[in-house]
């Protein structure tokens, strides 16, 4: 594999080239065949699926006895949260909707205490009902070897099966949870952008047995840089990461910065020599507040375009005119203004949505996005009054006050008590900061 990676690498161009691309060939390695031990050819792609991930393509061949074997291994990043989707089923439309799912990943149906454990399949893009199929497929590939072993343990296999068979009649609803710590998985709304009432989408810290479950390390104390705040505000960190768009080697640079009447924040700018993809991310460099802040601007003029503003990881976006609800995490932390953040959220609903374009194409649906996208270019010309709401728990994001060091007529800035699930979400609830004694142990 790292004799393939290298040769992959060994241009100018990305490692992961587009799917179809004219100058993407295989790369081929001699391996053992497992099943007669001669020497069989692997041909071995690194390739990239249009709005999906890196994927890696293996086929063998063995010439000795016709031994043959085809994979694909996702070699996508691995995000900063985990995710968990949970689907609430209690349709036929809903086993339509599409499904990614990383082989990390674990699936659970807790009607029938049923749960695919992850790295027992490989990753896949099906549909709720494909992945259905495929456990009743893995279930039934032993079971004429067990009628003939143990006749009680495939009769009792052979129940379960039906009840998951049934399962697509939908006769009663179920609830389907797929939990991915790599936050590669993906569960479709068909209702985008408006919110899907069925779906919950859930975004997690990793624990440590999750981060060696994908071969993650965290930094030990003594690799752990001891530079001053004073040191970090006056300079410009570099550490080496992969392109998000070509995952060729690449550069960030991570500077702090104290924004004017708010806080300190942490810029991170990446920019790829291989394919010029460039990107940023803002996160917040101070503490969470004890509060909630819930900002509130009525949009009424072009101008308010050119506000300045920062949106953290834990902020959700909502636009009550349009009924769209983005959740906290998805477009990540930014510093921009809101004419920027207004266009990302386009690029991401219409531009960059999956199944807009090409074969998962439904005609109402691309209608109903391209509706969509053509309201935000009103809002954002000026042609039409909406409001945008900007709700963070963390209480780290910000709107420009345009009137400034006067109340802002236009804009309302409210905080609030958290509730027990904000608090869950941020990770505060199993935190205790107050009283604290350390406590000796007899030994």
């Amino acid at each position: 594999m790292a004799l393939a990676c290298e040769a992959a690498a060994g241009g100018s161009g990305p490692v992961f080239p587009d799917l179809g691309a004219a100058d993407s060939g295989p790369t081929l390695i001699e391996s053992l065949c497992m099943n007669c031990l001669q020497n069989g050819m692997t041909r071995l792609l690194l390739t990239k699926i249009p709005f999906f991930k890196e994927i890696i393509v293996s086929s063998f061949a063995c010439e000795n006895c016709g031994w043959v074997n085809n994979e694909i291994q996702s070699a996508g990043k691995i995000q900063e949260e985990g995710v968990r989707y949970t689907l609430f089923v209690s349709s036929k439309e809903d086993l339509n909707r599409e499904v990614v799912k990383a082989d990390c990943a674990t699936t659970k149906i807790p009607e029938l205490d049923f749960e695919i454990p992850p790295f027992t399949q490989k990753g896949a893009l099906s549909t709720l009902e494909g992945l259905i199929d495929r456990a009743v497929a893995g279930l039934e590939q032993d079971q004429p070897t067990r009628k003939a072993t143990d006749p009680d343990m495939a009769s009792k296999i052979e129940e379960f099966i039906k009840k998951l068979m049934k399962l697509k009649d939908v006769e009663m609803s179920f609830t389907l949870v797929i939990d991915d710590p790599s936050g590669n998985s993906f569960v479709e709304n068909p209702y985008a952008p408006q919110k899907d009432e069925a779906l919950m989408i859930t975004h997690y810290k990793r624990d440590a047995l999750q981060d060696r479950m994908l071969g993650l390390q965290a930094c030990t104390e003594e690799e752990t840089p001891q530079n001053t705040v004073d040191d970090l505000r006056n300079e410009v960190l570099q550490f080496g990461t992969n392109c998000p768009q070509c995952n060729a080697p690449a550069e960030t640079n991570m500077k702090l910065v104290q924004i004017p009447h708010f806080k300190e924040v942490i810029i991170m700018a990446t920019n790829c020599e291989a394919c010029g993809h460039r990107t940023n991310e803002v996160k917040s460099g101070g503490a969470t507040e004890p509060l909630g802040t819930k900002i509130t601007l009525r949009i009424t003029d072009p101008s308010d375009m050119s506000r300045d503003l920062l949106k953290s990881e834990t902020c959700s976006i909502f636009i009550p005119e349009l009924e769209f609800e983005l959740g906290m995490g998805i477009l990540g932390g930014k510093f921009t203004t809101l004419e920027g953040l207004l266009t990302d959220v386009k690029e991401l609903i219409v531009v960059k949505n999956p199944f807009f374009a090409g074969d998962s194409t439904v005609p109402e649906r691309s209608e109903k996005l391209k509706e969509f996208g053509q309201k935000l270019d009103e809002i954002i010309s000026g042609k039409r009054e909406a409001h945008i709401i900007l709700k963070d728990s963390a209480g780290n994001s910000y709107l420009q006050n345009l009137y400034a060091p006067d109340p802002d007529p236009e804009m309302k800035i409210e905080k609030y008590e958290r509730t027990f699930e904000d608090n869950e979400e941020l990770g505060l609830n199993d935190m205790k900061t107050e009283d604290y004694k350390e406590q000796k142990v007899d030994k």
